[in-house]
């Protein structure tokens, strides 16, 4: 590594992750600091309290990330600029797109860590941080169970119903389950009862405590002894992720893979709903571009860094914040888009990147 490229990482790494710890407490205490303090004001457990924070943090965090390359070109280069470094290194011949260079790697490094936190941590601690809140919202006596409910579709039919009275997202258990059957022609001609069912691999559903199946046309009654479903019962073509990706708002649950098979099967249905899938969509694409922020940031921020006097950390830091909500409203803005139809969600999800790049390269033709 070049010396210029030591001093200029040397430089955004300690912005960078001030920035990281600055606006995760930020953004925490403005999201969660009510609900935890309503729910400790409340009595619950302060140990369960504490762990619904921890694992409201990785979804925070894989934010912040990218929000810190912004807060940290603007502190480094206003630094280098204020101390004539840039200007001393100009002289030296070294244009500014080289100086860039350094900052579109840590950018880009910084883009591959929040992918991958993004990816594989946040949906675990998303899934756990739901189970917690689910917990502490019934001892408050907000909820008693988590009901869910789906119809499952066979070759273009609906072949069964499935509601179950209460569905632990985090262990996909669900409990107080009833399937009712229907044939060709959309008659009900069976239902099938059991106290719990669990998922298993492959796709299949057992019944660990038995069940009651009643065929409605001869009303006989069959009990189910053992894990296995009665032979009059299909398993349910439905998976824990399909029951979470109807229950939630939030797709933090989901990992970009998970969300893929979801808008597969979510389009597999004949009767889906486009708001979902569109939404579902903007979640996959976003798990992309949210991430890139991070490099788009670390290009937008360097040249807007550069001054003819030195600026201060409460300048960088108001002037950072300004760019991260116009941002975020431009990403609101494409995402109702989205989700009404009007544009392809890649379109939503990209815009903004693509903006935050030509605003970039302009800034630094213009410095340059």
């Amino acid at each position: 590594m070049k010396r210029i490229d030591r001093l200029v990482i040397g430089e955004l790494l300690g912005p960078w992750i001030f920035g990281v710890a600055i606006f995760t407490v930020l953004i925490s205490a403005g999201q969660f600091l009510f609900q935890i303090t309503s729910y400790l004001a409340s009595g619950a457990d302060v140990w369960a309290t504490m762990k619904l924070l921890m694992y409201f943090m990785p979804g925070v965090i894989a934010k912040t990330l990218s929000m810190s390359m912004l807060l940290s070109t603007l502190l480094a280069f206003g630094r280098l600029s204020g101390d004539s470094e840039i200007v001393a290194l100009r002289a030296g011949g070294i244009s500014l797109a080289r100086i860039m260079m350094p900052v579109a790697v840590f950018g880009f490094a910084v883009s591959l860590l929040a992918w991958s936190f993004s990816e594989h941590l946040v949906p675990t601690a998303t899934k756990g941080a739901i189970q917690i809140k689910l917990e502490l919202d019934e001892q408050k006596k907000n909820r008693s169970e988590q009901t869910t409910s789906r119809p499952i579709y066979k070759d273009g039919r609906l072949q069964m119903l499935l509601v179950a009275r209460d569905f632990d997202i985090a262990t996909g258990v669900l409990r107080g389950v009833t399937l009712l059957m229907y044939d060709k022609e959309g008659e009900a001609v069976g239902i099938f009862w059991a106290p719990r069912m669990d998922y298993q691999s492959e796709q299949k559903w057992t019944a660990p405590d038995g069940g009651r199946f009643l065929d409605l046309r001869t009303y006989a009654e069959a009990t189910s002894p053992g894990p296995v479903l009665p032979t009059q019962v299909p398993n349910p073509d439905v998976t824990p992720d399909d029951l979470i990706t109807q229950a939630l708002k939030e797709l933090d649950a989901l990992s970009m893979s998970q969300m893929g098979e979801q808008i597969a099967r979510e389009k597999s249905r004949p009767t889906y709903s486009m708001k979902q899938v569109s939404n579902l969509e903007y979640g996959y694409w976003n798990k992309i571009a949210l991430p890139l922020a991070a490099l788009v940031f670390g290009l937008l921020g360097a040249p807007l860094g550069i001054r003819n006097h030195r600026a201060g950390t409460a300048t960088g830091f108001a002037l950072s914040v300004v760019i991260i909500f116009c941002y975020m409203m431009l990403a609101n803005a494409m995402s109702i888009m989205a989700q009404g139809g009007r544009i392809p969600a890649y379109m939503a999800s990209f815009t903004p990147i693509v903006i935050g790049l030509v605003v970039a390269i302009v800034l630094i033709h213009r410095r340059n």
